[in-house]
């Protein structure tokens, strides 16, 4: 049966917050492979969800999957392949946050010995191997708090929007200051900041990522296939959506940890308002009393597009791909802005925002 559950800000009270051993305790490797389980995540996913289960239905560990009010049939197909479901209430806002929390809490209600969580979203396949790879790295490392791995868009040439996608999952291999939120954590680590921050609705696992390293925590890349994606973004409302979502995401990072030394998405958000708005409106202002003029500055556009082509070229992008992300990022600028605004206002408010979704159930 599946279990109605809501956001807890710690886990259950059979489970007492643990803390983290000093780093000279960290240096002793545990004698076996951590124990993991994997927490399940998705709204509205359809055959996208199907395809998550297949990947991880053999794996043998703990399961659980979260649904954040679908209604397609995404509960029925968990109950059907006899996964632990968990259904959250729509009395408070949804989050990936949110439902991750509260997989990890239900997972380790039921199965208390667990020391790592793979995270995945029901959008995602995990590859082959990685869960073993994962622990077995986790274990002989005690200092990382979450390991990750290259993730691939599944279907790439689908469109111009899934190549950007497969772009953006791009990141350097070894310790980073961030991991997405398809992850294997340290459970630890988890309990020590207190989860995933519900009211945060996008790049909620970039924020984790912060708490974790004020606490000492490393995050690790690994050089190895992690999951595949679908995007499945097939049109420009979708991709703008996004867009706007990501604009949201850099406004309320830089309001919780903007400040020095860690500035998070400070220099994003500040791109955004430049580009997205106050050269914009500059151009229009000045238009009347500089006789047209002031439409040149347009060519700061043209500037930042050969900047970031640039830049993709040096990492070895081929030139189509380059040349479409730095479209994709000068563009972008005016979506992320507007999302940038609706954070703004509802914060004024005293709202939190819904989730933005761009996804086609």
């Amino acid at each position: 049966m599946a279990t109605t559950s809501t956001y807890r800000t710690t886990p259950p009270a059979t489970h007492p917050r643990c803390d983290v051993d000093d780093a000279t305790s960290r240096a002793v490797p545990p004698a076996k492979t951590l124990a993991a389980g994997v927490v399940i995540i998705g709204r509205n996913e359809g055959t996208r969800l199907q395809q998550c289960f297949s990947s991880v239905i053999h794996c043998g560990l703990p399961i659980v999957y979260v649904d954040s009010g679908s209604t397609d049939n995404s509960v029925a197909l968990a109950h059907d392949l006899a996964i632990d479901t968990i259904e959250l209430s729509a009395s408070t806002q949804f989050s990936a946050a949110r439902a991750r929390n509260a997989g990890l809490a239900h997972l380790l209600y039921d199965h208390p010995h667990i020391e790592a969580v793979q995270f995945l979203d029901g959008d995602s396949t995990i590859s082959e191997n990685w869960l073993e790879r994962a622990r077995t790295f986790l274990t002989t490392r005690p200092e990382i708090a979450a390991v990750c791995g290259r993730i691939r868009e599944q279907h790439r040439d689908a469109s111009i929007y899934n190549q950007l996608c497969e772009l953006e999952w791009h990141s350097p291999m070894g310790q980073v200051p961030y991991c997405g939120g398809i992850a294997m954590i340290r459970v630890d680590a988890l309990k020590q900041v207190e989860g995933f921050n519900p009211t945060v609705i996008a790049a909620e696992d970039t924020e984790l990522c912060i708490r974790l390293r004020l606490e000492g925590w490393k995050i690790w890349n690994l050089d190895t296939d992690m999951a595949f994606h679908d995007a499945a973004m097939t049109s420009p409302v979708q991709w703008w959506t996004r867009a706007m979502r990501a604009g949201h995401a850099f406004a309320q990072g830089a309001s919780l940890h903007g400040q020095p030394p860690l500035r998070l998405f400070v220099r994003e958000t500040r791109s955004a308002w430049f580009w997205g708005f106050i050269l914009p409106a500059l151009m229009l202002v000045l238009a009347w009393p500089t006789h047209g003029a002031s439409m040149l500055l347009a060519s700061g556009y043209l500037l930042l597009s050969c900047r970031i082509y640039a830049s993709m070229r040096r990492k070895n992008h081929t030139k189509q791909d380059a040349l479409l992300y730095a479209a994709h990022c000068v563009v972008a600028k005016f979506p992320q802005i507007i999302g940038q605004f609706k954070f703004h206002l509802n914060r004024i408010r005293g709202r939190h925002t819904a989730i933005i979704e761009h996804k086609k159930p």
